[in-house]
């Protein structure tokens, strides 16, 4: 079936790309910053092939068009381009080009690629001038040709700013200033220019409201050894931040000004910028003056090595957010086949659990519930006129978090509502597996996630089957629920940089299994990287747990468990109840004793 609407917007973007000269234009999904979650404003991407997911690249030309997106949204992504004449190019796999692959190959000598140069990174736009220099094209960046065809676009994001206590953030904006200029000298930089908006709170101690779920503010900043410059739109400060900011000596710009302010500037400074998350047209305007030291922003780091305070709060909330939903799953087991429960109610029943806790103050990410084969779909994303109802049969997976004055919280759980065949309970116990060997891997330091992916990878692997995703992601703190620099990932990909494990450091741990048509099985708990003994063979370091929700037994088939597997399970369970069970009421405490085997109805052989 055709998708008319979407099919008219392309043609009308290829009018405007002809009339300005353009042969190929680009559209991301970032917004001024490279963000991977954006406001509505910037969902040009969406607007013209209809794909909703936070990862892609839709490229159009006269004669067709292609979305490049990742193994999270294949299945997703096939489903939102029928009928849009958009053709799905499956990133990393074999025989696909890259955009850049493509464009060497397509793009004739001097064509003109375009594409709204605010929105592309300055690391993408160098790479497309120096992979296509061969072929002397011009590259026009100063158009957002989405201008006069997304006539109902809305509104710039322009939300209320809010100060976080530094009891809170657990270190003042001059500690965390004193540490990026102390990197700065090092790199042999006099200035840095910031535009990644999760560091830019993390620094200035500042949360805002732009982008759903992400408590971040439109702004940019321009640090020196004397200045502290915030670019943010006025109307977003009320009396109590810009007193705040004039307590600390941090002089404020109107966010458009940036450009104007870049130009301005005394010739031939040595300024940091990140080119990952600089955009290209930024970039361009600081090289026509400046000299750029490209190197990663300071704050990266700084912010993924959670402090003392940061990781108490974090303790504290993760334990709230477990007891909410295992409350859920409490509610869920008993309710289910009484009465009418969707996939959307469902994910309301959650969020009202998590917003009694005294410390909510949201979601971290819109609830990923899918039923049986929607499952499969890793970002699936229910909608009203489409939700399943759930039924006394198969498996619902719930990925989901909470946003807290205190933490960021990200957990996934599947569940079982009914009987499943011995196949799915095959797959749920290895993905078990894989996540309890992560949970108690011991490594050296200096160990990437490259290094322990294949803990949580190898049982999978084992019965032939893996997962198109990274294993685990860094998570924020009262911030982004996805952050860098660390990750757990198998895969080596050429200029993707890899970031040694630090004590501090928060991360996922989310192996899974996806079957399109059946079932998706994803176990996710947050772990804290923690220093272990240190001999004459260096620095051992473990993983500390931080989330505290049961594994449901109903799906796990031990005779596809090591000894030390099962081990692992019975231990972590035991910890679920002693952990959580203060919390419940007496019929829930009841319940979780039997679901965790606390209870000792099953013994482990010594």
């Amino acid at each position: 079936m055709e998708n008319t609407v979407i099919q008219g917007r392309l043609a009308a973007l290829r009018k405007a790309m002809k009339e300005a000269g353009i042969d190929y234009y680009m559209i991301p999904t970032a917004d001024f910053h490279n963000s991977e979650y954006v406001n509505d404003y910037f969902k040009v991407r969406e607007f013209f092939c209809n794909f909703s997911g936070s990862n892609g690249t839709l490229l159009v030309w006269q004669e067709g068009a292609g979305l490049w997106t990742d193994g999270r949204y294949f299945i997703q992504a096939e489903r939102e381009l029928a009928g849009t004449t958009v053709e799905l190019f499956r990133m990393r796999e074999e025989g696909v080009p890259t955009i850049t692959e493509f464009l060497q190959k397509n793009i004739q000598p001097n064509q003109t690629l375009g594409f709204d140069g605010r929105v592309i990174p300055a690391q993408s736009g160098k790479e497309y001038e120096k992979k296509l220099a061969d072929k002397q094209i011009s590259i026009a960046y100063a158009k957002d040709l989405a201008e006069g065809i997304w006539t109902d676009r809305p509104a710039f994001p322009a939300g209320k700013v809010t100060v976080l206590d530094e009891e809170i953030a657990g270190r003042s904006f001059e500690e965390k200033r004193a540490q990026v200029m102390e990197k700065l000298e090092k790199e042999g930089a006099d200035a840095f220019f910031l535009t990644k908006l999760d560091d830019l709170m993390w620094l200035f101690n500042i949360r805002g409201c732009d982008v759903e779920c992400n408590p971040v503010a439109m702004s940019y900043a321009y640090l020196t050894g004397e200045r502290s410059v915030l670019f943010i739109q006025g109307k977003v400060l009320d009396e109590e931040v810009r007193a705040y900011l004039k307590e600390k000596g941090i002089e404020t710009e109107d966010y458009e000004n940036v450009v104007e302010y870049l130009k301005a500037l005394p010739a031939q400074g040595k300024v940091l910028v990140d080119q990952r998350h600089c955009s290209y047209c930024l970039y361009k305007t600081l090289a026509e003056r400046q000299t750029l030291v490209e190197k990663k922003n300071p704050t990266e780091l700084l912010k993924a090595v959670k402090n003392p305070v940061e990781l108490a709060n974090m303790e504290k909330l993760y334990l709230k957010d477990s007891v909410a939903l295992t409350k859920f799953i409490y509610w869920l087991k008993k309710n289910i086949g009484k009465r009418e429960i969707t996939e959307i109610t469902a994910a309301d029943k959650l969020e009202e659990l998590r917003r009694e806790i005294p410390e909510c103050i949201g979601l971290s990410f819109p609830t990923i519930a899918g039923y049986k084969a929607n499952a499969a779909m890793m970002h699936y994303a229910a909608a009203p006129e489409s939700a399943a109802v759930l039924k006394p049969e198969g498996l619902f997976l719930v990925d989901s978090g909470g946003q807290y004055l205190g933490a960021t919280t990200d957990v996934t759980r599947t569940i079982v509502l009914g009987p499943i065949s011995d196949e799915i309970k095959m797959h749920y116990t290895v993905v078990a597996a894989g996540m309890l060997q992560m949970t108690n891997v011991r490594w050296l330091h200096g160990c990437t996630g490259r290094n322990l992916d294949i803990c949580a990878r190898q049982p999978i692997w084992n019965i032939g089957m893996d997962y198109k995703c990274g294993t685990g992601h860094g998570v924020g703190y009262i911030l982004n629920v996805h952050e860098g620099p660390q990750n757990l990932s198998w895969q080596y990909v050429e200029d993707r940089p890899e970031t040694v494990i630090e004590e501090g450091m928060d991360v996922t741990n989310e192996p899974g299994i996806y079957v399109e048509g059946s079932h998706g099985i994803r176990i996710e708990n947050v772990m804290v990287a923690k220093n272990d003994v240190k001999n004459e063979y260096g620095q051992f370091m473990h993983f500390d747990t931080l989330t505290w929700v049961p594994i449901d037994m109903e799906a796990i088939d031990e005779k596809y468990m090591t000894e030390a597997q099962r081990a692992w399970l019975y231990k972590y369970q035991r910890e679920v109840y002693e952990k959580l069970s203060p919390y419940l009421e007496d019929e829930e405490k009841a319940w979780l004793l039997r679901e965790t085997r606390a209870d000792g109805t099953v013994i482990l052989k010594n």
